[in-house]
């Protein structure tokens, strides 16, 4: 059996596939502990415990935010500040007792999608996340692509193209990275917006409500969101030139998206012409975790 597990912010979902036609066995998810990282490990150990429990033989594939670092195999880049610089591999294989493979969980997405989701049929699928977080996997010929730093896909934390505004010039990501790309298209980056324009907070899903009932406010919040989205999946179009783009993600569920982003971006990329699909991820918010449980082939 495959089994794979998706490490969130506020939830930790596990599954397990069927070692050969990759069905859905089963599935669980629990609550992700805040802050502890004792209480962290102890979860997701139990949780790989519970579905393993029934099986022999099995392979445990965990994505995560974040990647490990080459030379010292700590947890690096994660926006989740309990896993930042952690032995994550080694305290959860001390726990279970044997060997498990990670990842990020933007490369989990991406090689699920690539696998047997929306990009199936493409050669080359870059798969972003935009979340709580930003983030991407890059697939090639169904086969993951892993630089020697572990930070493909760290597009997130580039400075977003094209001239900033005096907005954009003043917002800091976490790590003190201004301009980041991430602070601008996450959930937390249109929640941002909005406060800063009208010194009140609002959630997203309402911010997106509202824009599509014609609020004069949202309608300008949400212009500019899908303007910077365009600007940034320039960054790596001009890069990669991918065949296709898949989105995953809270804010993916955004469906103006897949109409706003293609007709804005072209003053932004190398070319006349831009062709690359924008599409959603078919596995919807399962894909995480069932990348998660390809890892291991």
């Amino acid at each position: 059996m495959k089994i794979g597990i998706d490490w969130g912010g506020t939830k930790i979902e596990g599954i397990v596939l069927d070692h050969n036609s990759n069905k859905e066995i089963s599935r669980k998810r629990v609550d992700a502990p805040k802050g502890d990282y004792k209480e962290i490990i102890e979860v997701v150990s139990k949780l790989i415990k519970d579905l393993s429990n029934p099986y022999k033989e099995f392979s445990v594939g965990v994505g995560m935010p974040g990647s490990l670092a080459p030379k010292t195999n700590l947890v690096q880049v994660s926006n989740t500040k309990a896993l930042e610089g952690r032995d994550v591999k080694n305290d959860l294989e001390q726990k279970l007792g044997y060997e498990i493979m990670i990842a990020n969980d933007a490369d989990c997405l991406a090689l699920s999608e690539a696998v047997d989701g929306a990009g199936e049929s493409y050669k080359t699928v870059f798969a972003v996340i935009m979340g709580t977080g930003v983030g991407a996997g890059l697939v090639v010929n169904k086969e993951l692509v892993v630089g020697p730093n572990k930070i493909t896909g760290e597009w997130g934390q580039n400075p977003i193209p094209g001239p900033m505004d005096e907005y954009e010039r003043s917002v800091k990501r976490h790590c003190g990275k201004v301009g980041a790309i991430e602070v601008f298209i996450s959930g937390p980056g249109l929640e941002n917006d909005y406060l800063h324009s009208f010194k009140e907070s609002m959630p997203s899903k309402e911010i997106v409500k509202r824009y599509r009932e014609n609020d004069d406010g949202c309608t300008d919040v949400m212009e500019r969101y899908f303007e910077r989205v365009a600007r940034s999946f320039s960054s790596f179009v001009n890069i990669l030139d991918p065949d296709i783009i898949v989105c995953g993600g809270g804010m993916s569920e955004i469906e103006e998206i897949y109409e706003e982003v293609p007709k804005r971006i072209l003053p932004y990329v190398a070319s006349v012409d831009f062709s690359t699909p924008i599409v959603a991820s078919k596995h919807g918010a399962t894909s995480g975790v069932r990348g998660a449980a390809y890892l291991w082939g």
